[in-house]
């Protein structure tokens, strides 16, 4: 009687605990982030990976949404980007919660994110007690929006007839941009997008003239304005 009402204990922790997986390229980040969840009782890592090829993977062979609740995806993935992986998952499995993760202040991804589907952005120097609350109300259906994150949804609402900065970037020219941005050349970044030098070359000419910057050297000055609310 003890050994199966047990049983039923652990099965019943077990339905109820919140299933995650996290996609990060940085090991160190992974640790430090399976360690806040260990902290929480209700929560359980149940697998990471380090390539956004690896993420989709993964999510495939646990069985999407039946086996994970959670998706904490870093932006920023080598192979597959952190944005395209979030689109595949939506569209792969649309009931899936993706928390997206990253060292760039909201002002930067949370919009372009919350627009593909993310049902939250936080970055990855949040309180831990943060982490834990955005983990559990994305598992629970719900988003989660900090003050900044909100403020940037208020200001692109406001824009939406006017944009300017990087939010007025296609989501490939936004790719181009923060590798140009990075210091990447044309075939390192044809190389990591799987694009041809000359339809990466296209994208930058484009980059340039939204952005109004003449060369490399200029936009990595503009993005750093955008960075610093300039």
């Amino acid at each position: 009687m003890n050994s199966q009402f047990s049983e039923a204990s652990r099965f019943d922790m077990l339905a109820d605990t919140i299933r995650v997986l996290i996609g990060d390229d940085h090991r160190i980040v992974r640790e430090g982030l399976k360690q806040i969840l260990a902290d929480a009782p209700d929560v359980t890592v149940v697998a990471e990976a380090q390539r956004g090829d690896e993420v989709l993977a993964q999510v495939r062979a646990l069985g999407g949404h039946d086996g994970i609740d959670l998706v904490l995806l870093d932006v920023a993935m080598p192979g597959i980007d952190g944005l395209d992986v979030l689109q595949r998952l939506r569209k792969e499995h649309p009931h899936l919660p993706v928390l997206m993760l990253s060292t760039y202040p909201e002002k930067q991804y949370a919009v372009r994110c919350i627009r593909l589907g993310a049902c939250g952005y936080l970055n990855k120097s949040a309180d831990p007690d943060d982490m834990l609350l955005a983990v559990r109300k994305c598992a629970g259906g719900g988003r989660y929006l900090t003050p900044a994150t909100a403020e940037a949804l208020a200001a692109a609402v406001g824009s939406a007839h006017a944009q300017a900065g990087p939010e007025a970037l296609s989501h490939r020219e936004h790719q181009v941009y923060r590798l140009l941005t990075q210091g990447l050349t044309v075939s390192e970044i044809g190389a990591q997008l799987h694009l041809a030098p000359n339809t990466v070359s296209t994208y930058r000419a484009r980059i340039l003239e939204k952005t109004g910057a003449k060369n490399d050297v200029e936009l990595a000055l503009y993005a750093e304005r955008h960075r610093s609310g300039a």
